[in-house]
């Protein structure tokens, strides 16, 4: 059976098209995006409380891809520390040939059965993380192999794909299916597949981490302040919590190094 990733472009002769034509197909495609992530809502939830339940407990989040998934999800797991305040080594991005797989593909890395499980090894991975796979096929051997040894060691297991009845999902607890349809270009899932990868994502850490109590109210209280952008932002927000004026904030948060912090000594 062919996958819904794979085939056709509803588009053809791309190359005649003009610049106007060619945004204008793209940015209708992208717009079947957010809907196609909808219907996937309730399998997100069950995967967001499950996540949520390993991680109040001191587990780790790890997630797994190859390509443009693996980069998403060390995208992901990069920006969990500096939004939330929480240590770089809960939320876990790998990819499949290594770091240098971010920035350049490396050759039949992901085709490799055993190296995800080798690489979750390496870091010690117990019952008391998660692991979710990233891979808009389904079907990347890279992602499936670990899943299975992760299973089989009894670690509880979720995914990401855009293609259903793909055997990723059958070999997780926690499948998240978004079915996004054909891309623009044939085959070309960095655009439409990874579009919708990145919103479940944002999503997933965003919604648990809310649950851990990172947020306050719909600030990012627990932020790391690393500069001016950051810092300004943490002002303003001490300023308004507790109605004093900027140069009390901005003492406040150098002493404390945290808007929690600092709002919690008041």
């Amino acid at each position: 059976m062919q996958k819904s990733t794979e085939s056709d472009s509803i588009y053809d002769n791309l190359e005649t098209m003009s610049t106007t034509e060619l945004i204008a197909g793209i940015n209708s495609e992208d717009q079947k995006v957010a809907l196609a992530v909808s219907k996937a809502l309730p399998q997100l939830e069950k995967l967001i409380d499950a996540v949520y339940e390993k991680l109040s407990n001191n587990g780790r989040l790890f997630y797994l891809g190859a390509g443009t998934s693996g980069r998403l999800g060390i995208l992901d797991a990069s920006e969990c520390p500096p939004t939330f305040g929480v240590p770089h080594g809960l939320v876990i991005g790998m990819i499949a040939g290594g770091d240098k797989a971010i920035r350049k593909a490396v050759e039949f890395a992901e085709d490799d059965t055993e190296q995800g499980w080798n690489d979750l090894s390496e870091h010690h991975i117990t019952p008391n993380d998660f692991v979710v796979g990233i891979a808009a096929s389904g079907s990347t051997p890279y992602v499936l192999g670990a899943l299975q040894k992760a299973n089989n060691s009894g670690i509880e297991t979720g995914c990401i794909v855009c293609n259903t009845d793909s055997a990723i999902a059958k070999n997780c607890r926690f499948p998240v299916e978004v079915i996004v349809g054909p891309e623009f270009v044939t085959g070309s899932t960095r655009m439409k597949a990874g579009t919708a990868q990145k919103l479940v994502l944002n999503m997933l850490t965003t919604a648990v981490m809310i649950k851990l109590g990172k947020v306050k109210g719909n600030k990012m209280v627990d932020m790391t302040p690393t500069n001016n952008k950051l810092i300004d932002r943490g002002v303003r927000m001490i300023m308004e919590q507790l109605k004093i004026d900027e140069k009390q904030a901005i003492e406040l948060l150098q002493k404390h190094g945290s808007v929690r912090k600092a709002i919690d000594f008041l």
